[in-house]
């Protein structure tokens, strides 16, 4: 009698800090441009709370799991070009964690967000109160954030389109559906006769 075919459990892609960062974040931000025609502490608390948890990401980047630190998913500048003319050309491969585009994609919202938080916090000081160009860089960085996430959501809508590849799926669940499995060259694909007795 044959065993059954061992099922590898599905790989962890991220962890729950960063899930819970993710989504916190999203919420931060949103919640933080949303109120800004009346600016009190539900736009600066989203604000600051923002800043705290770029930080905590940034740390975890460092100690966190594989998936998570940044010396395991952040390209170079040649890994990021090949990685590109092969999106152009629809031949992107599939990655486990963050593809290329989408670490460098990560690394920009998380200095486009402390930049804002920092600017914001300029703004309640005496010394940058009414200050044109801290205003102009504030605005100017939401702005970009706003553009940024857009981008963001469309590319993982697009990377989905792959088998095994659920991003949106995978930052709330922690996993990716396995890809279907491929017949082996050296499998028949058609059905096979009975044996002799």
């Amino acid at each position: 009698m044959n065993a059954p075919p061992h099922r590898h459990p599905r790989p962890p892609v991220w962890d729950r800090f960063v899930r819970f960062f993710h989504w916190s974040l999203v919420a931060c931000f949103g919640t933080a441009w949303w109120f800004t025609e009346h600016i009190g502490l539900l736009h600066k608390g989203a604000g600051y709370a923002a800043a705290a948890l770029v930080l905590a990401r940034v740390v975890w980047g460092f100690i966190g799991s594989p998936n998570a630190r940044f010396a395991n998913f952040v390209p170079g500048p040649r890994g990021l070009l090949h990685y590109l003319g092969l999106l152009l050309r629809g031949r992107e491969p599939v990655h486990t964690g963050h593809n290329p585009a989408g670490a460098v994609m990560i690394l920009f919202l998380l200095v486009a967000v402390t930049g804002i938080a920092v600017s914001g916090w300029m703004l309640t000081l005496d010394a940058f109160w009414g200050n044109e160009w801290v205003e102009t860089t504030h605005t100017r960085l939401v702005d970009l954030t706003v553009a940024a996430v857009f981008v963001h959501v469309l590319a993982n809508l697009y990377g989905s389109r792959h088998p095994g590849n659920g991003l949106i799926r995978a930052m709330i669940t922690g996993h990716k559906s396995p890809p279907p499995a491929k017949p082996s060259p050296c499998t028949r694909t058609d059905t096979p006769s009975s044996s002799a007795s």
